[in-house]
């Protein structure tokens, strides 16, 4: 019984060192993807970044307002599956509600 405890640990225990290798080699292989390896050019980089991305908003939305305002009102009309999950969950409350009811009598 001692030697399946002591197997049982090691085991445990290697699974676990692996487990934070795995993490590690992914967390390097993402900022590799991402051609990040200084923290001084990533500090640029994110800087230029949302320069970017807010001019990009500030374009983008005073132009398209209207457009976009009619498109949700376009997609807000019918919605199929939002029709289908409130008949779904509208069922599923009668259909508890009655069998509530019957075992309560």
């Amino acid at each position: 019984m001692k030697i399946f405890i002591f197997k049982s640990f090691c085991l445990l225990t290697i699974m676990f060192l692996f487990t934070f290798v795995g993490m590690k080699l992914a967390y390097n292989g993402m900022n590799g993807m991402k051609g990040i390896s200084h923290s001084k050019l990533q500090s640029n980089i994110s800087l230029k970044m949302q320069d970017l991305n807010t001019s990009i908003e500030n374009d983008h939305f005073s132009h398209n307002i209207a457009a976009k305002q009619q498109k949700l009102e376009k997609m807000n009309s019918f919605n199929f599956f939002s029709y289908m999950g409130k008949e779904l969950s509208d069922g599923i409350s009668h259909t508890s509600r009655n069998i509530i009811r019957i075992v309560a009598k």
